[in-house]
């Protein structure tokens, strides 16, 4: 991703404004938008309640042109939502040049939604980092999930562009090419991070690629400038819905390369297994859900466990990527989460059903499945094959701790406690011949800090 490195920083705030400041004095700059400022509320396809929109990601710069998105509740909130459209603003006036539609409309491409009557707008948005290539002139957005994020019944179709990778040319805002990561998503899975842009050499092709991690623990790779899949993409079936009112896709898009870094759907045999007692209540326990392979839908019979979970897998820290190797490092989180759908009040909820939380603790206070509940996976972009797995963490506790790893063998060569578990992606930068690395922590009651450290 690029980000401005001269001149006046653009920034994005919580109560959805772009504030242009003078690098020097921190003060706005009076020519940006009104008085150094626009407001991110105005200009869309329809009047927007400021609580209901926010920004929570940085805006990324390229061309002179600042592009911006949204955070926007994807489960049912309100009956209007906002829209989750991405808008072009020019660096140096605050205009807007640009917007592109996430629910696409009339005449303009990928305009094939459809909407149960009396529904309310579905809201796929992008409220994470993009990425831009600034020679190609493209940028890359990562969308997330519809309107209601576990029930699909009041948006039948695949519900394009949501939980999709697009790229537009950041000067125009034009769609270039696209994926669709989930057809109809039911899962809350999300893209949930900026891709990855590396130039990677495959059977002796130079591409440049674009690499997204998802949070179903799959790494689709494609030219970053035609959109091809560098290794094959298959549509395979996958279960299908038994819930009233719900009509899921018949097929899943499955990357043949490279493979899953990390577990994914839900057998017997991934329940933990210390000891053959913990086992016997495991599968006692696993007997009372509904269960399967990857995208096994929710049931409104009994609660469903799925591998990855939601906010699992992949999630906002994204990869990071070594330019000299092509190699994609990626860490991730394995945890099961289960949901059953239950039927609401039609008073009250414009939605047949909604998705009400279950408990997957497993015997004796311990996770109900197999570790590692945390790992760190080096994929070689060049082969699609996995370089090395890493376990992370010492078990099911808090453990706050900056590890580094050998990026060659994934060997741990140092662990350094933190005052409080990390909260965003570590970043490193280089400051009078030193190299630092600096991140944030806090959260659950601890307070927000940025730690910086060296090597001595």
């Amino acid at each position: 991703m690029e980000r401005r490195r001269r001149g006046s920083p653009r920034v994005r705030t919580g109560d959805a404004h772009l504030i242009a400041l003078d690098p020097k004095t921190g003060t706005p700059i009076a020519t940006f938008g009104d008085g150094g400022r626009v407001d991110l509320t105005l200009g869309l396809r329809r009047p927007v309640n400021r609580r209901y929109y926010s920004v929570t990601s940085p805006p990324t710069v390229c061309r002179n042109v600042v592009v911006v998105g949204a955070s926007i509740a994807d489960f049912a909130v309100r009956r209007n939502a906002p829209p989750g459209d991405v808008r072009g603003f020019d660096v140096r006036t605050g205009k807007l040049l640009w917007t592109f539609h996430s629910i696409a409309q009339e005449g303009e491409y990928g305009n094939t939604w459809k909407r149960a009557r009396g529904s309310t707008p579905a809201t796929p948005t992008c409220g994470r980092s993009m990425s831009c290539d600034p020679e190609v002139g493209y940028v890359y957005l990562p969308f997330g999930t519809p309107t209601s994020d576990y029930y699909g019944g009041k948006r039948p179709g695949a519900n394009l562009f949501a939980e999709s990778l697009v790229a537009v040319e950041v000067e125009t805002g034009r769609r270039v090419w696209h994926f669709q990561g989930v057809h109809h998503g039911i899962w809350d899975y999300d893209f949930p991070c900026a891709p990855n842009l590396v130039d990677i050499t495959v059977g002796g092709k130079q591409i440049k690629a674009v690499a997204q991690v998802s949070k179903q623990g799959f790494t689709y790779v494609f030219d970053r400038v035609t959109g091809e899949p560098v290794w094959p993409i298959e549509e395979r079936p996958v279960a299908q819905s038994t819930v009233t009112g719900e009509k899921t896709s018949p097929t899943q898009p499955f990357p043949t390369r490279p493979a899953p870094f990390d577990r994914q759907g839900v057998s017997s045999d991934d329940l933990i297994d210390f000891t053959p007692e913990l086992r016997a209540e495991a599968e006692r326990i696993l007997a009372g859900f509904h269960y399967g392979p990857i995208f096994t839908p929710l049931s409104s019979e009994r609660p469903t466990v799925y591998l990855p979970g939601v906010n699992i897998g992949a999630n906002w820290t994204g990869a990071a990527v070594d330019p000299e190797t092509g190699t994609l490092y990626v860490p991730s989180i394995t945890n099961p989460i289960a949901f059953t759908l239950l039927p609401t009040d039609p008073a009250r909820s414009q939605f047949r059903n909604v998705a009400s939380p279950a408990l997957t603790d497993g015997p004796d206070g311990l996770p109900l499945f197999k570790p590692p509940y945390g790992r760190v996976t080096a994929i070689d972009l060049n082969t699609g094959e996995h370089r090395w797995m890493a376990p992370l963490g010492t078990g099911p506790r808090e453990h706050p701790r900056l590890r580094a790893f050998d990026k060659a063998t994934g060997e741990l060569v140092a662990e350094i406690e933190l005052p409080a578990n990390g909260i965003a992606a570590p970043m490193t930068y280089m400051a009078g011949g030193k190299q630092y690395v600096a991140v944030s922590v806090g959260g659950g009651g601890s307070p927000s800090e940025l730690v910086a450290l060296s090597l001595p």
